[in-house]
């Protein structure tokens, strides 16, 4: 799994998500908290939560992050929706795989920390319009080292 974060005009993001076989391109606006969004909703997985959930919004469409965990395995789904309050049943699935808690972590943790490398943090200000989402990257990264120390050999 490869998730990149690409900054675009002003407040504007895309997000490009890609497995071996299939890539999505999901648009986000600053409007919502995406970033931390998704940040949240992989660190949720990490401490046990069977779904977890995030959105970005693309004014008026939405794309919604959908975790189901299972033991050690997460299902990650992305669904384009028209509006960002329909229901996932309205919604067309674009992405999804099912993968390791380990490897969507990774690829989340990869992704942020190319972003804080690419633009820098006062850059991606300029260009989201909101700070970068630090507290929460550094929230999952915690996380996950302490998840992954607790695994028995």
């Amino acid at each position: 799994m490869r998730i990149t974060w690409t900054l675009g005009a002003h407040g504007w993001a895309d997000c490009t998500v890609a497995d071996q076989q299939v890539e999505a391109v999901l648009t986000a606006s600053h409007i919502s908290n995406a970033p931390e969004e998704f940040l949240t909703a992989a660190a949720r997985i990490v401490v046990g939560e069977k779904e977890t959930r995030a959105q970005f919004e693309a004014e008026p469409t939405a794309y919604r992050w959908i975790c189901y965990r299972e033991g050690e395995e997460v299902w990650v789904r992305v669904l384009e929706l028209r509006r960002g309050s329909d229901h996932d049943n309205k919604g067309m699935e674009i992405w999804s795989a099912q993968l390791s808690i380990d490897a969507f972590v990774r690829a989340v943790i990869r992704c942020f920390d190319e972003v804080a490398q690419s633009y820098g943090e006062s850059t991606y200000r300029g260009k989201w319009g909101e700070h970068f989402p630090r507290t929460e990257l550094e929230a999952l990264r915690n996380l996950w080292h302490a998840h992954r120390r607790s695994d028995p050999p």
